[in-house]
């Protein structure tokens, strides 16, 4: 059977002869990448092509004889047309008398029974609150396959589209100075690795931008500080000469993306490391040594963002003039063609669009 013909019933059938022979009694499916970012990637819409509810948030629950889709208000509506047939029951957030996804499990995991997630779409933080569900039924979770990658046949492929600078007339600061005041940080919680997941946070230090998911300018990538040394893990293919140039001018070795997960094992166990346990996915946390001291906190990066700088601030006060003339301009269209044309929400969003 041709994968682009399959009906959602028959991917589940699929899912959970999978899940049998890995000996799961429950497979999970949120609405994530390896990062937590709000927005994913289309290599990342394992939820929506499970389930055929495309909302932008949502979480999908497997066990051998039923299923569940999470998701809130927003998407209410969307949601039971789209999942009519599917035999995958809507679970509306935050509506009396529902559970929630963690209470769900709780509840359907038998005892002794396994918990399956992909653990790179699960953050540490949630990872462990699963573990601790799966441990008061004496069971465990399973974190090591991707199931729906062996499902997902014409799966897209992760992106690898070309990473660009932005250069000091945009950030206002550079990289060098921002890798010595995040090193300061670490110093103050007296940790010698900083490891980022984040990519926003990602972007933002090192002054790069990227196309890996729409609307948002980020790239794949996980990045290691450490007191003498900085490690980028990235898809190789995405950096330009110039990028790979100015990566090594601020003393930034490049490592293939999944090589993340090779280097955190070899982290010295005497070592303290510094990382946002909301952020960083499990897979990366089952990697590091056990003996190591985490230093769970927000990346410092976070906060030094939020305090724009003046060139931001220049920048961001000229986006919005510029956008103010786009909208007048708008405003002046829309009240000299009512009437003479055929105006729709749509058409009018997409004339505000072009102008901007």
């Amino acid at each position: 059977m041709e994968d682009r013909k399959m009906t959602i019933q028959e991917k589940l059938a699929i899912l959970r002869e999978k899940m049998k022979e890995n000996n799961m009694d429950i497979y999970m499916i949120p609405t994530a990448d390896f990062h937590q970012s709000e927005y994913v990637g289309e290599y990342f819409k394992a939820r929506s092509y499970m389930s055929g509810f495309t909302g932008s948030a949502g979480t999908l629950v497997v066990t051998l004889t039923e299923a569940g889709l999470w998701t809130d208000g927003r998407y209410f509506i969307q949601a039971e047309k789209q999942l009519e047939g599917s035999t995958i029951t809507l679970y509306r957030m935050s509506e009396e008398g529902v559970p929630t996804v963690k209470e769900f499990v709780a509840d359907k995991l038998p005892q002794g029974g396994v918990l399956g997630f992909d653990g790179r779409v699960l953050s540490t933080a949630d990872a462990e609150s699963y573990q601790k569900i799966a441990e008061e039924k004496q069971g465990r979770l399973s974190v090591e396959k991707d199931l729906v990658n062996e499902i997902w046949t014409d799966r897209p492929q992760l992106p690898t589209e070309k990473v660009w600078i932005l250069t000091d007339e945009y950030s206002g600061e550079t990289t060098a100075s921002k890798l010595g005041r995040i090193r300061e940080a670490m110093k103050e919680n007296g940790a010698q690795i900083h490891l980022i997941s984040s990519l926003y946070d990602i972007a933002w230090i090192l002054n790069l931008r990227g196309n890996d998911i729409s609307h948002v300018p980020v790239f794949l990538s996980f990045l290691m500080i450490e007191e003498e040394a900085c490690t980028l893990f990235i898809h190789e293919e995405t950096l330009t000469d110039e990028v790979r140039a100015y990566l090594a001018d601020n003393q930034i070795t490049v490592c293939a993306y999944d090589a993340i997960y090779d280097a955190a094992e070899k982290v010295a166990a005497d070592k303290v490391i510094l990382m946002n346990a909301q952020i960083i996915n499990y897979r990366i946390r089952m990697a590091l040594p056990k003996e190591l001291k985490i230093v769970d906190a927000p990346d410092p990066s976070d906060r030094m963002k939020a305090i724009k700088n003046e060139t931001e601030l220049k920048n961001t006060r000229l986006a919005h003039l510029r956008d103010g003339v786009a909208v007048t301009k708008f405003m002046y269209w829309l009240k000299t063609h009512v009437g003479k044309e055929c105006i729709t929400e749509y058409t009018a969003g997409k004339y505000l669009d072009s102008l901007r």
